[in-house]
C-alpha cells in the first residue's frame, strides 16, 4: 500500500508568517482605533417658545394751547403840511478848511519862526560801568595816590584786602554751627567814589551778609576814569571763612 502525499497547493503552514503579519496590523488598527475613540457629553437643551406681546400705543391727547391774538396792524396817521413863508432869514455857518498848504506855510515862514541858534541841546551823561581789569584809570584808594597806573591798581587791590582783614569778623552763628567757606563779593564804584551794588554769594546767607557788611564799609574814594570822564567801576573779591577745630 502506498504512503498519502500531501497536496502542496492545501498546506496551511505555508503562509503562515503571511496571516500572522496580516493579524498583527489588524490588531494595531484596531488598537489605535481605540485608543483614538473620544467621547462628548450630552448637554440637554431647553428650547422654549419666546411670546412677544404686540406693543400697545398710547394715544396721546392733543391740548389746544391758547395762543394770544395776534397784534393790531399800526394805525395810519395822516399828516397835514402847511407851507409857511419864510420869515427870518438865517444865516449859514460857512465852515472853513483847517487843512494847510505849501503857499501858507511859506508865507508863514516870517511869523515865529524857530532858529537853529534858538535850540537848546541839553547833553546827558551816560552812567558807563567799565570792568576794573579794563578800565584806563583804577579808582584811587585813599593813601594811593601819586602813583602810575600800575602802580595805582596794585595799591587799590592791596588796600581792598587790608580792609577785608582788618574788619573780619567770623559770625558766632556760623562757628556753631560749623559754616565755612568762601564768599564771592561783587560792587561797584560810582562816578562819585561810593561803593554801591553789592552782591554776594556764598555756602550760606550768614557769611553773605557779613561779607556784604565788610565791603559796604570801604572808604570813599576817587572814581575812576574812562576817556577822562568818571564812570563806574566793577570789582570782585573773595573773601574765605574758615576755622580751625582745636
Amino acid at each position: 500500500m502506498l504512503p498519502i502525499k500531501k497536496n502542496p497547493e492545501i498546506e496551511i503552514g505555508r503562509n503562515s508568517s503571511l496571516y500572522f503579519a496580516i493579524g498583527l496590523n489588524l490588531m494595531l488598527f484596531f488598537s489605535w482605533q481605540a485608543l483614538e475613540y473620544k467621547t462628548y457629553e450630552k448637554s440637554e437643551v431647553e428650547i422654549d417658545v419666546l411670546t412677544i406681546e404686540a406693543e400697545r400705543e398710547e394715544e396721546i391727547p392733543v391740548i389746544n394751547i391758547n395762543t394770544p391774538p395776534p397784534p393790531p396792524p399800526p394805525i395810519a396817521y395822516s399828516e397835514s403840511i402847511q407851507i409857511v413863508d419864510d420869515v427870518v432869514e438865517v444865516e449859514e455857518t460857512i465852515m472853513e478848511s483847517s487843512e494847510t498848504n505849501q503857499n501858507e506855510a511859506i508865507s508863514n515862514t516870517d511869523k515865529g519862526v524857530i532858529g537853529v541858534s534858538d535850540v537848546k541841546v541839553v547833553y546827558v551823561e551816560e552812567d558807563v560801568e567799565v570792568a576794573f581789569a579794563v578800565i584806563e584809570d583804577v579808582p584811587v584808594y585813599p593813601g594811593c595816590e601819586g602813583l602810575s597806573k600800575s602802580e595805582t591798581k596794585d595799591c587799590f587791590q592791596r588796600k581792598v584786602q587790608e580792609h577785608v582783614i582788618k574788619n573780619f569778623n567770623y559770625p558766632e552763628t556760623a562757628l556753631q554751627m560749623g559754616i565755612q567757606g568762601r564768599v564771592s563779593v561783587i560792587f561797584i564804584i560810582d562816578s562819585k567814589g561810593v561803593t554801591t551794588g553789592i552782591r554776594s554769594r556764598g555756602p550760606d546767607k550768614i557769611l553773605e551778609r557779613e561779607a556784604e557788611r565788610i565791603i559796604g564799609l570801604l572808604p570813599k574814594m576817587q572814581p575812576g576814569k574812562q576817556r577822562g570822564k568818571p564812570v563806574r567801576v566793577a570789582y570782585a573779591v573773595p573773601i574765605y571763612f574758615k576755622y580751625q577745630e582745636r
